[in-house]
């Protein structure tokens, strides 16, 4: 009995490494097309010697970054044997700057392993394109959201970049909307960015079955229709790999408990991911928000909507009161006037559900939902539910 015990921890551990988001899979199923497409677009410019930038967009989860590092990766061991042109690859992520300007000083480092300020860090790039012996650079700008400010004149480096005349830079920005250079991006950036972009699709159950499966290969410890249970209701929210894999490494926990309880293996089964649901949403943020009122509701589907439409998680007192007013009407419920909604938003704030940024004029301070815009879409449909 003892030896059967520890099988079944080892194989349910197992399952749990496995299903960590952390744990990068040698290949990334369902993205076959769009691992093609960015190969030969960087391959190309490679070969060619010249400057290129892509636009790659789609909500969190569906495998942006990962599949441009697989294409990296696979293009670095190609370089190695002399297959394509030797090049430099730099990877930055716009959460790893306090400021914006300071992702400079982070692609000057990673370019050449010296430290500099972010003014002297553009400057010194700058006369990096005046020479012509360079080797060619695949820059990868994950998070670009994060770059934008009111001259837009990061972005507007980062894409002119590749068009300087000895420029060989290759630049592939990552965002979550796809409508970023149209939403906020001044025209002469959003013209650069009009050469080649690509959408990432939310994933369908189908494929996010498709996933887990891989993951979880030659391990016996979920019974498929568990499986297929876990992909259907991520689907439905939101389509987030990362969602679907922290279901069910949450859903092996219980089952190994109850392994533990029971003293006989127990696959995971539909009751352990449905469990391990309703732990992941049922914590207190969730719980404020599902008892909140009509109009705190609507102020946070509010945040929601701007968010999927521009990608950017905050946004303005003023563009939350216009599309609370619209959901007010499509609800056929009477809107707030400004003052009654500056003090929904006060309430959301002091329950800690929004965070605001102080501002001068107080309609144009910046918000932010102090929750994931899945929790918000989960409590959405749990009220829409309820008055069927």
């Amino acid at each position: 009995m003892r030896c059967v015990e520890t099988s079944a921890v080892n194989l349910y551990e197992k399952a749990r490494l496995k299903l960590h988001v952390a744990n990068t899979p040698d290949c990334l199923p369902c993205r076959d097309v769009q691992f093609s497409d960015i190969y030969n677009f960087i391959e190309g410019h490679l070969k060619e010697q010249t400057g290129g930038c892509m636009y790659i967009s789609g909500v969190p989860g569906t495998g942006k970054t990962l599949t441009t590092k697989q294409v990296v990766s696979c293009l670095t061991d190609l370089a190695k044997e002399k297959s394509v042109p030797k090049f430099k690859f730099i990877e930055v992520n716009a959460f790893q700057v306090t400021e914006p300007h300071q992702i400079y000083k982070l692609i000057y480092k990673e370019l050449t392993d010296e430290n500099v300020s972010a003014e002297h860090a553009i400057m010194l790039l700058e006369k990096k394109f005046e020479q012509k012996s360079i080797d060619p650079v695949v820059l990868l700008v994950d998070e670009l959201d994060m770059l934008c400010t009111k001259r837009q004149d990061i972005l507007y480096n980062l894409f002119d970049w590749p068009y300087k005349k000895n420029s060989k830079w290759i630049v592939i920005a990552i965002a979550n909307a796809m409508n970023l250079p149209e939403q906020v991006l001044l025209n002469k950036v959003s013209s650069r960015l009009g050469l080649t972009r690509m959408v990432f699709q939310p994933y369908t159950h189908r494929e996010l079955e498709e996933i887990v499966k891989l993951r979880l290969q030659e391990l016996n410890v979920f019974e498929s229709e568990a499986i297929v249970f876990a992909a259907r209701k991520v689907a439905a929210v939101s389509g987030d790999a990362r969602r679907a894999l922290e279901i069910c490494r949450r859903a092996t926990e219980l089952a190994e408990r109850e392994q533990s309880e029971q003293k006989r293996f127990v696959l995971v089964s539909i009751p352990h991911v449905d469990g391990a649901i309703n732990q992941m949403f049922s914590s207190a943020k969730i719980n404020l928000l599902l008892n909140a009122s009509l109009h705190e509701i609507y102020f946070m589907e509010a945040i929601a909507t701007l968010y999927k439409k521009s990608g950017i998680e905050e946004t303005t007192l003023n563009k939350i009161f216009e599309n609370h007013t619209m959901i007010c009407n499509y609800n056929k419920t009477r809107p707030l006037n400004r003052t009654q909604l500056l003090s929904v938003c006060c309430s959301l704030g002091s329950s800690k559900l929004i965070l605001l940024e102080p501002s001068n004029n107080i309609y144009l301070q910046r918000v932010r939902a102090n929750m994931s815009i899945d929790d918000i879409d989960y409590v959405l449909k749990q009220i829409t539910e309820s008055t069927k």
